[in-house]
């Protein structure tokens, strides 16, 4: 671990933009200087002039795969992916092989984390229909939240019985995520799209398979849970307009029931399919552009709270399987930042929103200790940019391990130069630091 001073950088954090040196003293932001560090001197300056340097990005929604689904992805290959697109921590789902539903599992996934892990990590504890008191023995300090998906997944991870579910609402100690889709409705809609189409269904029937609706009767059914129950909830992936009104504007820290918006349904529409297949079948769907614009637009007045990927890789050869055998989910993890950053470009967001959505937010949102920000005393987990180096995605620049990404041929703007974990250099002109090891997220709970 060096000792360094990023010297000259244009720091965005806070609501505000600055040119600062920034000291980094064993792992910890020493100092935030404005006004120049000036006497102070360094073992290693680092020269930032014209750079954006920003917190770590927080992705609170990754699929790892690791254990049993290595073939697609892994923590190595994922993380290096993170790392090179600025993210310096990340929070995984818990269906893996096997599902993470015991605490034995969850503290096996912390193991290989530790192992693994370039980027600093943390893994969700799983809920399904006979672990609660399992699950409940989870500890709010040192694990991001507990995750139940309420439309069935990878795996056999549905919630479904009401007992089970009024249960988990009334006794969640801890933050709960979900995964929110009707799975009634979905059923419904693939057997009208099966006596339509056959085997051969469109990629483009897949926003009406799992619709607007389906979203909105699982999303608000868990929103009325929580009100009753005052549980501390999180939904996951909002895709659809009529979802947005559950939400309420106001500051993150009043909030009870918070919101995340993905990266590809800020970026795709359903006009896509026709271009892209089945590398945006996600669940939920991309759907319209109405509900793109509608998901963007609760991004900026704050009924969104926080954006992630969802980053969910398949191999190329799932992806190429029939519409009702091809898995959903891609990655995303290495084009976030930038994906923001070009939105931005284009009138979209402002830089202080796509700071507070991938930084700032996660960190407030699930009390992470002392990152998300560039601020004297916290690690120092920071991403330096360059807005003038545009470049086009290829399948060679792929750092996940599934090879492909559904933004090949896509034409970004800025790009991630430098990253930082911890103060170590994990990431520095399109090399990857494999020694570098992150450290388990720790939360003010």
């Amino acid at each position: 671990m060096n000792d360094f001073i990023i010297r000259d950088a244009l720091v965005v954090n806070d609501g505000s933009s600055f040119e600062a040196d920034i000291s980094v003293r064993k792992g910890i932001i020493e100092r935030v200087a404005a006004e120049g560090i000036g006497s102070i001197r360094s073992a290693k300056d680092i020269d930032a002039k014209g750079k954006l340097l920003v917190p770590g990005v927080i992705d609170d929604q990754v699929h790892f795969r690791e254990p049993g689904l290595t073939h697609k992805e892994d923590i190595a290959h994922a993380s290096a992916a993170a790392a090179a697109g600025g993210v310096t921590s990340f929070m995984e789902m818990p269906n893996t092989q096997p599902q993470t539903l015991t605490q034995d599992l969850l503290a096996a996934k912390f193991d290989r984390g530790a192992a693994q892990s370039l980027v600093n990590y943390s893994f969700y504890m799983g809920v399904s229909n006979d672990n609660l008191d399992e699950a409940l023995r989870t500890d709010p300090s040192t694990v991001c939240g507990l995750k139940a998906f309420l439309g069935s997944s990878t795996g056999n991870m549905l919630v479904d019985q009401p007992e089970t579910l009024e249960a988990l609402f009334r006794n969640a100690h801890m933050l709960l995520a979900v995964h929110a889709e009707d799975e009634a409705t979905i059923r419904s809609n693939m057997q009208k799209a099966v006596a339509r189409y056959g085997v051969n269904i469109p990629l483009d029937q897949h926003p009406i398979i799992r619709s607007a609706e389906a979203c909105y009767l699982s999303s608000s059914n868990a929103v009325a849970l929580a009100r009753t129950y005052g549980t501390r909830l999180h939904v996951l992936h909002i895709s659809t307009a009529r979802e947005v009104g559950l939400f309420d504007k106001g500051p993150l820290e009043n909030k009870q029931i918070t919101a995340e918006a993905c990266i590809h349904h800020l970026w795709f529409t359903d006009a896509d399919y026709a271009t892209k297949g089945a590398f945006i079948k996600w669940n939920p769907a991309v759907k319209s552009a109405e509900d793109r614009e509608a998901v963007r637009q609760a991004v900026i007045d704050g009924r969104i709270d926080v954006v992630a990927t969802d980053h969910a890789p398949h191999t190329l050869e799932e992806k190429g399987q029939p519409y009702a055998s091809c898995p959903s989910g891609g990655p995303l993890i290495q084009h976030s930042l930038v994906a923001m950053l070009e939105l931005e470009d284009q009138g979209v967001f402002t830089l202080a929103q796509v700071v507070e959505k991938l930084c700032h937010a996660p960190a407030r949102l699930f009390q992470v200790d002392r990152r998300g920000y560039v601020r004297e005393g916290y690690h120092a987990d920071l991403v330096l940019v360059d807005r003038k180096a545009p470049w086009t995605v290829d399948r060679s620049s792929v750092l996940s391990k599934c090879g492909w990404s559904p933004f090949e041929g896509q034409r970004f703007g800025s790009r991630v130069v430098h990253t930082w974990v911890n103060g170590n250099t994990v990431y520095v002109d399109g090399r990857v630091n494999g020694t570098v090891r992150g450290e388990r997220l720790a939360f003010n709970r």
